[in-house]
């Protein structure tokens, strides 16, 4: 499975594609990809959030369920999911 993430222009902070298009701060609700077709599609459709400068840097990442949870299967991109690393108060991960 894969999602699209990108960051958000106007702040800086990692976001995920979400359903038609939108784009969620939580990986739990980013839309879920399966297979080349449904990836090159959500990329075309984030192309057209970059034209209009709400992200910047789109692209594909893997993901796996552990304990019924989405998590990136890259350190650098559980790093980018759950916020900064210097404390489990701070960030999206005190969220979840």
């Amino acid at each position: 499975m894969k999602v699209i993430t990108a960051n958000r222009l106007i702040d800086g902070e990692v976001v995920f594609q979400g359903d038609n298009g939108a784009w969620v701060e939580l990986i739990g609700e980013a839309r879920l990809l399966e297979g080349k077709d449904a990836v090159a599609e959500a990329l075309a459709l984030a192309a057209k959030s970059v034209a209009a400068r709400e992200i910047v840097d789109p692209y594909d990442i893997e993901i796996k369920d552990e304990d019924g949870k989405r998590v990136p299967e890259r350190l650098r991109e559980k790093i980018r999911a759950a916020g900064p690393t210097t404390h489990p108060a701070l960030g999206k991960q005190a969220r979840a």
